[in-house]
């Protein structure tokens, strides 16, 4: 409960969970699926409401219900950091990589959004706003896409102003080279190419696969392989094309991971993602890095 006037307790968190199917069936280099699930928390103190999410299993709700909750009820809604802490601390002994940060992913994210609305600020000014804009890519084009689904994807990202765009590939190695030839002829020239193996190869596989997207202008390699590989990681990005970027650490659960991947130069970008790194909380931390 609240120690002092200035503090303003968190009055509830409510988390729920649902299963979203997807309007084609999807696939990368390692995984198909035809459903996505979303845990979506709720956080509420003083007549407002915070709202979280990640993409986790079932279990990953449970775990916000049942050990993370009564962490974050009675907590002080203008200090998330603190809030986030005490999850920290209380899933010590439950494996924090996975479901674990998942879970206090989505309830810091839901205690940062809270504190923005008390304070009547957009969440970008909370944390520091460092540049006007940032660059934005569309992501997408999926393995199990026809070349026409693919070229349909792609183009129509281009014609939205999006200049770069991202594509699966790794799925089968033997037709990655004919549908980055569709990829390329449907965005034309001037927008970037972007693909993402999903950790689908081995190492000199993704070595011989990068001089052969050279020809199509592929300036992002995404994950060629395993993204807890570190060193294959490292390995890859010295032997790709110099115009080729390799990016890894969407996988990333917390900042030992990332300081990892520093230390081993395994990467170009570095790809914390919000939902999966400990929230905003997390990912502060990693962008201090």
């Amino acid at each position: 409960m609240a120690k002092n006037a200035a503090t303003v307790p968190i009055v509830d968190c409510v988390v729920s969970c649902y299963k979203v199917p997807t309007d084609l069936p999807e696939a990368d280099g390692t995984l198909d699926w035809n459903s996505t699930t979303i845990v979506i928390v709720s956080v509420e103190a003083a007549g407002q409401h915070g709202l979280g999410y990640t993409y986790a299993d079932y279990a990953t709700a449970t775990l916000v219900q049942d050990v993370l909750r009564p962490e974050v009820r009675g907590a002080d809604a203008l200090s998330p950091s603190a809030a986030y802490m005490a999850m920290w601390r209380r899933t010590r002994n439950l494996g924090r990589a996975g479901i674990c940060s998942m879970a206090i992913s989505a309830v810091d994210c839901a205690l940062w959004d809270l504190k923005a609305r008390l304070l009547g600020l957009p969440l970008v000014t909370l944390i520091g706003q460092v540049r006007r804009g940032a660059a934005i890519y569309g992501s997408g084009g999926f393995t199990s896409y026809s070349d026409r689904q693919l070229a349909r994807q792609l183009s129509g990202w281009v014609a939205q102003d999006i200049p770069r765009v991202k594509m699966k590939i790794g799925r089968d190695p033997g037709k990655d080279l004919a549908r980055l030839r569709v990829a390329r002829k449907a965005i034309g020239e001037r927008a970037e190419l972007y693909v993402d193996a999903n950790g689908a190869y081995h190492q000199k596989q993704a070595v011989a696969q990068s001089q052969r997207f050279a020809e199509f202008n592929v300036s992002w390699f995404e994950e060629p392989v395993s993204s807890d590989d570190l060193e294959g990681l490292r390995a890859v990005r010295h032997r790709v094309p110099s115009t080729m970027e390799i990016a890894a650490g969407e996988y990333g659960y917390d900042i030992f991971y990332f300081q990892r991947m520093l230390a081993a130069g395994a990467v170009d970008v570095q790809q914390a993602d919000v939902t999966r790194c400990g929230g905003v909380s997390g990912f502060l931390q990693v962008a201090a890095l």
